[in-house]
């Protein structure tokens, strides 16, 4: 199989009009324990002359245990990045949609702090939905693009700064509830995570407004 290497044709474009381009991507949709997580990276026009980080991909085609070396890189070629959580209570109250846009909305918001401002960038989002705006923001320039984790350097390295957090997280929480073997599954819907769920019943992590029967198998 071919695997594309992301570029920054996109974001050069892009920042011919406007300062900074910030790119975000989101971790953990598809899981039935722990939060939702969304990266954000801002990349500038000195960033977008630099070299893209050796071994940048979308963060399920980095094999696991080369994405914290892939995801330091990447933090290191960036102006700034941030991730932004929405837990498993927040999935269940708002649902998985408006989850993401509270998350990315956190993670732009931690972006300020590294004197980013949002409203004079464009976002380019992964994916071919805006689940940003709705979910409360404000004079925000966001673009839906189709696989940009995959085209797209900034997207990418969103993807494995937020993959690598979220990986983290699930691993550190294993030893509370090892049955469910996170440290393993990161709380997806491994055959194992599934007998353990029937076995032991929901966490205090776990979506419980999830229905385990329909849930993604594949992480």
């Amino acid at each position: 199989m071919t695997v594309i290497e992301p570029r920054l044709t996109l974001e050069r474009r892009l920042l011919r009009e406007h300062p900074v381009v910030i790119a975000c991507d989101e971790v953990g949709r598809g899981a039935l324990a722990g939060p939702v997580a969304v990266g954000a990276v801002a990349v500038d026009a000195p960033r977008s002359r630099k070299r893209v980080p050796l071994g940048l991909r979308d963060s399920k085609l980095v094999p696991e245990h080369h994405r914290p070396a892939v995801a330091a890189r990447a933090a290191s070629w960036v102006a700034a990045s941030a991730v932004g959580w929405a837990s498993a209570d927040e999935v269940d109250e708002i649902g998985i949609m408006r989850a993401l846009g509270l998350a990315t909305i956190r993670a732009l918001a931690d972006l300020r702090a590294h004197d980013v401002d949002a409203s004079e960038a464009i976002v380019i989002l992964d994916g071919n939905y805006d689940y940003i705006t709705p979910a409360g923001a404000k004079d925000l320039r966001v673009r839906p693009v189709i696989k940009a984790d995959r085209d797209c350097a900034s997207a990418a390295a969103a993807s494995v700064i937020a993959k690598v957090a979220r990986d983290t997280l699930m691993t550190g929480l294993h030893d509370e509830s090892p049955a469910y073997q996170w440290s393993r599954n990161k709380g997806y819907a491994s055959p194992e995570h599934r007998a353990a769920i029937r076995s032991h019943g929901l966490s205090r992590h776990h979506r419980s407004s999830w229905s385990i029967a329909d849930a993604p198998t594949l992480f």
